[in-house]
């Protein structure tokens, strides 16, 4: 089997595209430059390989969530792990996809020209998902995090400013509609992220990292509306009748 510091980068990005997040970070060009070794790319940007080959590893390691019971978890832990897990996400990606869009509209827009859509919706969809987690950090989960500890220690709340968690819940799932909505046209323009027969390397990067970040979505979304919402409603309606 091959040793990972043998693997050429543009093997590296076939065998998993999420590496070449990392390399871009670094600097580092997979597309039209990825027939060189680490050691050799790391020199020209004076990048510790090691450090490189350790960040790849991580992520060819990494785990799916798929058979964690999420459903049976207190309410507060499932407000933490959506934040660190699914917000954290949506923060380390939009930035690198962002700058991949903008790439693609540039070099590519002229004959591929439903990129420039695609990049249009998708800065929509970075700059609405950032005010909605901070709503949800700030305000929502902040709240949820309240109720669960006053309903173990048998304390009062005083009444949100918003009045019932039904509110802030309701502004989410309307947002999460909004945002479905958008990405099923992304998925359209990109003809289920499928990337034409002239698309270079980037281009099948990020029509990939594209695809998993609605996949992410999917997940986030149903972990909210699904499962923390209805609890979180729950959780103020019996804590309200207790007192």
């Amino acid at each position: 089997m091959e040793t990972l510091e043998k693997i050429t980068i543009g093997e590296y990005v076939a065998k998993d595209f999420r590496t070449a997040a990392l390399f871009s970070k670094y600097g580092i060009d997979f597309c039209c430059n990825g027939n060189r070794s680490i050691e050799e790319a790391c020199e020209k940007k004076a990048v510790n390989p090691d450090d490189l080959l350790q960040e790849i590893k991580t992520v060819l390691s990494s785990k799916t969530d798929s058979g964690i019971d999420f459903n049976s978890w207190p309410i507060d832990l499932l407000a933490d792990y959506i934040e660190k897990t699914h917000h954290r996400y949506v923060s380390d990606k939009t930035p690198t996809l962002l700058q991949f869009l903008d790439k693609l509209s540039r070099v590519h827009g002229a004959n591929h020209p439903e990129l420039l859509e695609i990049n249009e919706l998708f800065k929509g969809c970075a700059g609405e998902l950032a005010q909605h987690m901070k709503k949800e950090e700030l305000i929502l989960f902040p709240f949820v995090k309240k109720m669960v500890r006053a309903s173990i220690s048998d304390e009062l709340i005083e009444q949100p400013h918003f009045g019932t968690v039904e509110n802030p819940i309701a502004m989410m799932m309307h947002e999460h509609d909004a945002e479905g909505v958008r990405f099923r046209k992304i998925a359209e323009l990109t003809n289920d992220y499928t990337p034409p027969s002239d698309a270079c390397n980037t281009y099948k990067v990020t029509f990939a990292m594209l695809q998993e970040f609605e996949q992410d979505l999917h997940k986030h979304i149903h972990l909210e509306n699904n499962i923390l919402f209805p609890k979180a409603a729950k959780l103020e309606k019996d804590f309200s009748a207790q007192h």
